[in-house]
């Protein structure tokens, strides 16, 4: 048994989701505000090229100004503590493709300065930086792909590798010079799924000083619909725990809440309208965090393991902290 501390009041926490993919607008703000988020790692492209992923940016840029009182965008390193001492939400704007810069390395720069601050470097397929992980052969990284995590690493984004085939996942690890992470998935070694993760790469990416951020997306998640729960989440957790260590495992959702299910068709064809990948089915999440406001649950769960205050800290929060810290 764990030697519990006093633990900390939920409130009092730095709480993260690293990845959600909602359909953001002031209701998904507010109930973010309401939950106790202190920052999310949320998606602004994933099949777009430049000019529609400008748009996206240029939205998010508004949606900033005119949700000030509740979200703040964070983009630095001192950025980081503002949130919690503001009572705001703190957004990080991420890619799930590098579909966005159109093949030009030099538009990641832009980005930057945007304050896109997290990039996956595919999105299931095959594009000019490598393979995703729904194509039926791996070749990994290309050389254009090695140019962009260098690229990557000297402009200080975080790689995100979750989509990425296991070959590319593999070689981003060894190429880049920052850690990376895996910001939503789950062990191959519980759930056989195109999506998740070896534990030879789980433990590769967290002995670089990576981040592993368990996902709840159904299709991934060991337990399903009704038979999983939140306490289910706290037991994988702890799986990803004994496997990676507790310094590199946090929470990354997936949650996609409000979006309709043209989204989801969407996400699930090649470029959005090409061939099918996947399919979902019906997408019933853990009882007791189906949706962003529940996210108070995972907290009360941790305690119900007996879980030490200093883990519950570390995979609440501080791990993704520690993550820009070092890569930012």
């Amino acid at each position: 048994m764990l030697d519990v501390q006093a633990p900390k009041s939920y409130e009092d926490l730095v709480v993260v989701d690293s990845l959600l993919i909602c359909l953001f607008d002031r209701p998904i703000f507010q109930e973010m505000h309401s939950a106790g988020l202190t920052l999310a790692n949320c998606t602004c492209s994933v099949w777009e090229n430049f000019p529609n992923t400008m748009k996206n940016v240029a939205h998010w840029k508004r949606m900033f100004r005119e949700n000030s009182d509740i979200i703040r965008q964070v983009k630095t390193v001192s950025d980081l503590d503002l949130p919690k001492k503001e009572g705001k939400v703190g957004i990080i704007l991420s890619w799930q493709n590098t579909s966005g810069i159109d093949g030009n390395l030099d538009f990641l720069e832009i980005y930057n300065d945007l304050g896109v601050k997290c990039i996956q470097l595919t999105y299931n397929t095959q594009n000019l930086v490598g393979t995703g992980c729904y194509e039926s052969t791996d070749n990994g990284l290309t050389d254009f792909g090695h140019d962009a995590v260098r690229e990557l690493n000297r402009l200080g984004i975080l790689i995100d590798l979750s989509h990425v085939g296991e070959r590319g996942a593999d070689q981003a690890c060894d190429i880049s010079s920052k850690p990376v992470a895996y910001t939503h998935c789950c062990p191959t070694s519980l759930k056989s799924h195109p999506r998740n993760k070896s534990d030879a790469t789980l433990k590769k990416i967290a002995n670089k000083g990576g981040f592993v951020g368990v996902t709840v997306f159904p299709p991934l998640f060991p337990k399903r619909g009704d038979v999983s729960t939140v306490d289910d989440v706290v037991e994988m957790l702890e799986y990803m725990i004994n496997l990676v260590g507790e310094e590199h495992v946090g929470i990354g959702t997936d949650f996609s809440q409000g979006q309709p299910w043209s989204f989801q068709e969407w996400v699930m064809h090649d470029q959005g309208n090409g061939r099918r990948l996947t399919t979902f089915g019906e997408l019933t999440f853990p009882q007791g965090l189906e949706r962003i406001s529940e996210f108070p649950n995972v907290y009360t769960a941790m305690q119900r393991r007996r879980w030490a205050s200093s883990r519950i800290e570390r995979v609440l929060g501080q791990n993704w902290l520690r993550l820009l810290r070092d890569v930012w």
